[in-house]
């Protein structure tokens, strides 16, 4: 029996990620795929449904709607910067939570490509995230096996963020074992920045408190330069970006010793 369990939930563990690769998946197949019947799939894909990890339609399953952001629709500067590059963020997105460890303390700025990140955990066990993103904390909620712990602060306009003093006062009391940061632009010579001060400043906190950092950035931020420094170029452990991003743009960062994954 315990075999067995081992067995399912490690396709559980496939099937959420073919899920967050492809937006959605089909009970055919993964029935090819993991070489069982229909029943088994559609019986696996209602224990994940129960588990609040996906959402059963005829004949499959997609991701969990963030109802959250419907009253922010036609507003948010959030939800137009979401529909960008949506591919590229998932996997990078995916390629950053396979670093995450079960167990572990972990960072999650707020942020576009981050909250992919965030959505890919959903299946880890012991997990406690410090977050200074509402919608991020509102998609990790429900979950039994994820802590969330917020850092309070001030909510910065339509990106969900909390920010000031009393953000990075409390995020400097916790010791994280990796802090993953979304940016507007990464630059081998400046640094991580960002347009925004305010979560420049947070940021840098949940970086200080980090024993890693990593970075999530899609191709159009690589090289970029941006209005606020979050972060010098020293001192970062991983890069992760897409598949788009050229060998000739990430040579300055393996240069600086960045460990640079594309996904």
């Amino acid at each position: 029996m315990a075999v067995e369990s081992s067995v399912a939930s490690h396709r559980w563990e496939q099937i959420l990620r073919e899920l967050l690769r492809n937006g959605e998946v089909s009970v055919e197949g993964l029935a090819r795929q993991f070489n069982v019947s229909s029943a088994t799939i559609r019986r696996d894909l209602s224990d994940l449904e129960r588990q609040g990890l996906l959402r059963r339609n005829h004949g499959g399953a997609v991701p969990v709607a963030p109802m959250l952001y419907e009253p922010f629709r036609h507003v948010s500067s959030f939800q137009e910067q979401e529909e960008k590059c949506t591919a590229e963020k998932r996997q990078i997105g995916l390629m950053a939570a396979s670093l995450v460890v079960d167990g572990e303390i972990i960072a999650i700025g707020a942020g576009t490509t981050t909250t992919q990140m965030a959505r890919s955990i959903r299946h880890r066990k012991g997990i406690t995230v410090l977050t200074n993103a509402i919608n991020i904390a509102m998609e990790l909620s429900h979950l039994a096996d994820i802590k969330v712990c917020m850092t309070g602060g001030f909510l910065s306009g339509a990106w969900f963020a909390l920010v000031g003093d009393v953000a990075q006062r409390n995020a400097g009391e916790m010791f994280l074992d990796k802090a993953f940061i979304g940016v507007d632009g990464i630059h081998s010579e400046h640094g991580l920045m960002t347009n925004y001060p305010d979560q420049a400043a947070i940021h840098r906190v949940l970086l200080q408190q980090a024993r890693q950092r990593i970075v999530v950035a899609d191709h159009r931020k690589i090289g970029t330069l941006g209005t606020s420094l979050i972060w010098p170029p020293s001192g970062v452990d991983y890069l992760i970006t897409d598949a788009a991003t050229t060998d000739e743009a990430i040579a300055p960062f393996i240069e600086k010793k960045f460990e640079v994954l594309r996904a």
